[in-house]
């Protein structure tokens, strides 16, 4: 009791406890930032060309899939969390249970601290991808810049090994663009948007490539 009471004294103390418990104008930020990530996905969701996109994206991949292939995943901080996402609903479950998917995000602690340590961080994917990919499979990028050297070093090596490569990217695509077989350059002006809209994009691949490979299920 002691401890919440000191721990009540030095937010007060601080302001942060009032300033939770003002009235509504101070609060004004939220509704302002849940209207722009709502903006964002309503802009692509009203993007027939984007959304096309996704679709024809989703089949390659399940056309890798399909072959026995496997699909790999990168990104950074943010980016790299939602190519886990995009993973495990492939190798887990979507929505209904089905057969595993080969599909693994570049994750592993210990081979992007080694890499990094020994090569330097921008050799982090590219070495994940040669030891991992084969002719054939398939890569997913995320950025919301488009131009992470680590990324692009990734869809380069996808590119002379002869993979499907998939672009989650922001702004005008950037570095990536080029690099890419099939691209989303998602809407909005920062990487949250961005990486809002790349979420409604993973959900979109993922469904898509399940209803490619399990159309009983749909």
């Amino acid at each position: 009791m002691a401890q919440d009471s000191d721990r009540r004294s030095s937010l007060e103390a601080s302001g942060l406890e009032a300033s939770g418990a003002s009235g509504d104008s101070s609060r004004s930020w939220v509704h302002a930032s849940a209207a722009a990530s709502a903006a964002a996905i309503s802009d692509l969701a009203a993007d027939s060309a984007a959304l096309d996109a996704v679709a024809a994206a989703a089949d390659a991949l399940a056309e890798v899939l399909r072959r026995g292939g496997r699909v790999l995943a990168v990104g950074n901080g943010g980016s790299c969390a939602q190519a886990a996402h995009f993973a495990e609903e492939l190798s887990g479950r979507y929505r209904d249970n089905r057969a595993a998917l080969g599909a693994i995000a570049c994750t592993d602690a210990s081979h992007l601290t080694c890499t990094a340590n020994d090569f330097g961080y921008e050799a982090v994917f590219e070495r994940w991808v040669r030891g991992l990919a084969r002719e054939g499979d398939g890569l997913v990028a995320l950025t919301t810049s488009g131009n992470s050297a680590n990324v692009v070093a990734a869809l380069g090596a996808a590119r002379e090994i002869g993979m499907t490569s998939v672009g989650l990217l922001g702004g005008t695509g950037g570095a990536c663009l080029p690099h890419c077989d099939h691209v989303l350059i998602a809407p909005g002006a920062g990487s949250d948007r961005i990486q809002e809209a790349h979420t409604l994009a993973i959900r979109l691949l993922v469904e898509g490539i399940a209803r490619a490979l399990f159309p009983e299920l749909y």
